[in-house]
This record gives structure tokens, C-alpha cells and sequence, in this order.
């Protein structure tokens, strides 16, 4: 990979960037909005169980993909369409289980900021999706079917 390719964007690295700022960001807004856990306990318990889930809706949807798995929205050359697990439930369970902890993270801390910055990286993950579903769309007969089927990132709504 060359740096014409990353300025060229050929596999969507400007949205890898982007997606990485936006998670520093959140990782780091208790600290720009001088935030301590001082949260109660209900959004403590939210934030937690939130984070807990986001994490292992990331972790099952990368291990379904195994080898084919890539922060790059350009499907790779040797990966093929997964519609099992976690796949069956959400199209993009790796950008799901990231919002969720983000918006965890966020309430455990209390921090506007960190809530402020998790929409903003959820408006980028669903630009970043139509993207890579516009590649997918290329290199499966079948993914618009398993469109029509599953939901985009919030299961069962959107």
C-alpha cells in the first residue's frame, strides 16, 4: 500500500482516520470537560452494561469475519458474504458494538463531550457503511437481498 493510495482514499482509509480521531476524542472527553466518574449508579450501570455489550457485539462481529476482517471499508479480494451470528441481527455489528461502547463510555463518565463526540462518530459510521455496502453490493450477487433483510446498526430499527 502506497501513500497514493491513502490520499486517493482507494479503500476508504479517510474514513479510518476519521473514525480513529472521533474514538480518541470520545477516550478523552472526560478529560477536555474536566469529567470525573462521578455519574450515579444508574448511569454507571447503564454505561457499564452498554460498554460490555458493545465490546462483544464488536468482538463476535470481527471473529465471524475472521481473515476478511479490515478497518477499511473496501472489502478484501479473499473474503466472502457473512450472514450468520451477529450478521443476522445487525449489517455492520463492528460499528453498532463501537457506538455502544462510546455512548457507555460516555455515561459512565458523565461526559457531554464524549456523548457529543459518539454522535458525531455514529453519523460517520453509517456514511462509512453506505460506502462499504456500495463495494459490498459490487463483489456479492446476493447483498441486496441480505439488505433487504437486516438492518443497517440499530437491529430490528435502522
Amino acid at each position: 500500500m502506497s501513500a497514493q493510495d491513502w490520499i486517493r482514499n482507494t479503500r476508504g482509509e479517510w474514513y479510518v482516520l476519521a473514525q480513529g480521531l472521533l474514538v480518541l476524542f470520545v477516550l478523552l472527553a472526560p478529560a477536555i470537560d474536566g469529567r470525573s466518574p462521578d455519574s450515579t449508579a444508574t448511569t454507571t450501570i447503564v454505561g457499564g452494561i452498554l460498554c460490555v455489550i458493545g465490546l462483544a457485539l464488536a468482538a463476535f462481529g470481527a471473529r465471524s469475519l475472521g481473515t476478511g476482517v479490515s478497518p477499511f471499508p473496501r472489502p478484501k479480494d479473499d473474503t466472502h458474504l457473512v450472514e450468520t451470528g451477529v450478521y443476522a441481527i445487525v449489517r455492520h455489528p463492528i460499528y453498532t458494538g463501537l457506538t455502544l461502547f462510546s455512548l457507555g463510555y460516555g455515561l459512565i463518565w458523565t461526559s457531554m463531550v464524549a456523548l457529543v463526540a459518539t454522535a458525531a462518530l455514529f453519523v460517520l459510521l453509517d456514511m462509512k457503511s453506505r460506502r462499504e455496502e456500495r463495494w459490498l453490493q459490487e463483489k456479492f450477487d446476493g447483498y441486496g437481498r441480505y439488505q433487504a433483510r437486516v438492518r443497517r446498526l440499530i437491529p430490528f430499527v435502522y
